[in-house]
């Protein structure tokens, strides 16, 4: 008889006169206790069963085994703990912890029509696929893939959601519009080099209230960073005055999106903005005075220094007519650093400084929800071939930032961790270490003693506690 052995046993150098010996027989362990804490944010806000209402289901549903709501659930779930391509989840199937998560009524995967799928809940990488690869155009009729989404009502998705989050309505929102780069390595559709960024790329348009997101869609390369602003902040915007008919809206982005055709739709629809100006050689010339101010005090204290300007100017062919520009004359060390703005906003609501510094600079905080949906939330995980299909995927990731969003909304109020990023949420509530025990009546989770957060989860479930389960 041969004897059984591998080679975990004595791998590790002994402690001390201990002899360290590590195998996996522990049964039934994860590392993403934390995964509860979604469930239960889902449980009172309903954010992915609403979404999973998008898609047209064309499946002969006597015979699925995975509903849309299990199939979306697993898949933002899954993002939000990390586990960013969809071939993870061939080895996720089997995870009792992320079905708990995701709803399955037997996590332990025993109720599977097929012997083959027996011990795993969860669905695969091909049965999960189907969610972004079935064409848009897909009837009943198409052979494997039959789950279409609709983005009309996706997109309607997330400026509801934002519209929900208050329990009053506001006077002023801000609406931040900014476009980034969406790096691609592949011979995807709608592939194009963009020249600012010197690489081929996708270049999606991002839409912000404050940490709620209401737009991301995915555009080629070859248009301008404005193209389909209009046409994207109209449909919000009607959207949100159905709601909140005299809630003051102002528009807020970067030089790349003081276009003409945005400056006018807003002044015809009562919509003030508040955008970043291209330097020319007409504007420099209206604060050499300032410029000079600013160098002479900066040559006084060494430190830097800055000197507003605020005016009225017209372009020589673009606008139909005199926009108040503020501009701010800056002397740095490395020397002279002019930036100029345009709004619709009047002298007697801001002064210069406070309207440069107070307002339009708090656009900054944009770009942070932008690099937490692409470096921690896989948004550029964009490579299947199709242009829809990409576009299927942001809006995953978009789910997936909405659904921890409200985590951070609604459980981490009063915590040290209220305004930490999803890498932060991931890393120290999400990533906890538990044994995990299912029994007829009761599944049993044990957190592991060591967990230093204990308190900051107890805080938490206590903030999601308060609020009512959707029935």
């Amino acid at each position: 008889m041969k004897t059984e052995c591998t080679k975990e046993y004595g791998a590790f150098q002994a402690l001390g006169r201990r002899e360290i010996v590590a195998d996996f027989s522990g049964g039934t362990i994860t590392s993403d206790g934390g995964a509860l804490l979604l469930r239960e944010v889902e449980q009172r806000t309903g954010i992915l069963k609403r979404f999973s209402k998008c898609f047209i289901d064309y499946r002969d549903q006597k015979r699925i085994e995975h509903s849309v709501l299990t199939l979306v659930s697993q898949r933002v779930i899954g993002l939000a703990l990390g586990y960013e391509d969809l071939n993870d989840h061939d080895h996720l199937a089997s995870d009792k912890m992320l079905a708990v998560a995701v709803g399955k009524t037997d996590p332990t995967g025993m109720d599977r029509k097929s012997a083959k799928n027996l011990g795993k809940p969860l669905a695969g990488k091909s049965t999960l696929n189907r969610l972004e690869l079935t064409p848009a155009n897909a009837t009943a009729k198409n052979t494997y893939k039959k789950v279409v989404l609709a983005p009309e009502s996706a997109d309607n998705f997330f400026v509801d959601v934002f519209l929900e989050s208050h329990t009053k309505i506001p006077e002023e929102i801000i609406l931040d519009v900014d476009a980034t780069d969406d790096p691609l390595h592949g011979n995807q559709e709608g592939k194009f080099f963009h020249g600012y960024y010197k690489a081929y790329c996708y270049l999606p348009l991002y839409i912000f209230c404050g940490e709620h997101l209401l737009c991301a869609r995915l555009r080629t390369a070859r248009n301008d960073a404005a193209s389909g602003t209009v046409e994207e902040v109209e449909r919000i915007i009607e959207r949100i005055r159905t709601v909140w008919p005299d809630t003051r809206i102002i528009i807020r982005g970067d030089s790349g999106f003081c276009r003409e055709e945005i400056m006018n739709w807003c002044e015809d629809n009562d919509v003030d903005f508040l955008v970043g100006l291209a330097k020319n050689t007409r504007l420099a010339k209206e604060i050499e005075e300032e410029m000079a101010l600013a160098k002479a005090l900066y040559q006084c204290s060494g430190k830097a220094s800055r000197v507003f300007k605020d005016f009225c100017y017209k372009t020589l062919k673009t606008w139909r007519w005199h926009r108040r520009v503020i501009g701010k004359a800056e002397h740095l060390p490395k020397g002279s650093n002019p930036r100029f703005i345009v709004t619709s906003l009047s002298a007697e609501e801001y002064d210069a400084k406070e309207l440069y510094e107070k307002v339009y600079c708090a656009r900054g905080d944009m770009e942070n929800r932008i690099k937490e949906q692409q470096l921690m939330l896989f948004s550029t995980r964009t490579s299947t071939q199709k242009m829809h299909s990409n576009q299927v995927r942001l809006y995953f990731s978009s789910l997936t930032y909405v659904l921890v969003q409200a985590l951070r909304r609604l459980g981490l109020v009063n915590t040290e961790i209220a305004k930490a990023q999803c890498d932060s949420i991931r890393l120290k509530l999400f990533k906890i270490g538990a044994r995990v025990r299912i029994t007829v009546r009761k599944v049993w989770v044990s957190f592991a003693e060591g967990y230093p957060y204990k308190e900051i989860l107890s805080q938490v479930m206590k903030n999601i506690g308060n609020i009512p389960v959707i029935v």
